[in-house]
């Protein structure tokens, strides 16, 4: 009987000690399909713009954004920034940002680089948008014809109305930058640091997004007592969402279609947004609307 008991205690020690090893590594197992099914299910939509303007605005725009569009689609959502315009078109070309806020230049050049991808949304004044010229108050320049033998910065190379559109308007006035401009233009890289070049003395005249301009007008971020408007172009496509053309196969079919309409949605309840992209709605646009912009690109040795 006590040989029994020995037995019967031994297979219970044995047992437990079972237990302890094996009940651990089980729980891990499924801990690790667990975790392996949540990467799977969370694949993340990033969306990204042209860094235009100082960091923190961009971070409003585009995080509110990127909430609404995730409560709308239902899938995470994500901002990511970019350092320039280039990185931004590079990112879009290797499929790591699924949505675009372009401009119209780099909507093109984005086109160019992703077969299938689609301008798919804008503000209603992105159809008739417009740049404006700028000069020291004091400076007797009226028209771009005068800018001859003035210092000049325009924003980013990559920009529409920062650079494209200024620089056609100005070789239609027949002024070659790289020539008559004193020491050849400068690239600010981004509208309100342009603004502020002129207003400082840095530079005698520039170029800039008409948006921008009236936004920093209206908040008193610019002295409109030294510096000052001569000019505005006349109408052009810019700004606009492009989706990706990897949409649908990374996130289902139909997620590009549902985006597009999301983005058309976004009205008074959506008020931030509207306010931050100084609109008051998004409307359908498609590719062929920046075919101007894309052969006054070619026509300036921009793109092939």
């Amino acid at each position: 009987m006590q040989k029994v008991r020995q037995t019967k205690v031994l297979k219970l020690f044995v047992l437990s000690l079972v237990a302890v090893f094996l009940l651990p590594a089980l729980a891990g197992c499924g801990q690790r399909d667990q975790g392996n099914s949540a990467v799977d299910d969370a694949k993340v939509l990033k969306i990204g713009g042209i860094p235009d303007q100082d960091v923190a605005q961009l971070e409003k725009q585009f995080n509110a954004v990127a909430k609404y569009l995730s409560e709308e689609l239902g899938i995470k959502v994500e901002y990511v920034p970019s350092v320039d315009y280039a990185a931004l078109l590079t990112a879009f070309e290797r499929g790591e940002i699924h949505l675009a806020w372009f401009g119209g230049l780099t909507g093109v050049q984005a086109q160019a680089a992703v077969p299938g991808a689609e301008a798919i949304a804008q503000r209603p004044r992105d159809a008739k948008f417009h740049s404006v010229f700028i000069k020291q108050s004091v400076l007797p320049i009226e028209k771009l014809e005068d800018l001859k033998g003035k210092t000049f910065t325009f924003g980013s190379e990559s920009s529409t109305s920062g650079h494209l559109m200024p620089r056609f308007f100005l070789k239609q006035a027949g002024i070659v930058p790289e020539k008559d401009f004193n020491g050849g233009p400068n690239y600010s890289g981004s509208h309100d640091k342009t603004y502020k070049l002129v207003e400082t003395g840095a530079f005698q005249a520039g170029a800039l997004n008409e948006a921008v301009w009236e936004k920093a007008v209206q908040e008193g971020k610019v002295d409109t007592s030294k510096v000052q408007v001569f000019y505005t172009t006349p109408d052009f496509f810019d700004y606009n969402w492009t989706v990706n053309a990897n949409v649908d196969e990374e996130f289902g079919q139909g997620t590009k279609e549902k985006i597009k309409e999301a983005l058309l949605s976004i009205g008074p309840e959506q008020s931030e947004i509207l306010e931050l992209f100084q609109t008051d709605s998004f409307v359908e646009t498609k590719n062929e609307n920046y075919d101007a912009i894309r052969e006054v690109a070619k026509e300036l040795g921009i793109i092939k």
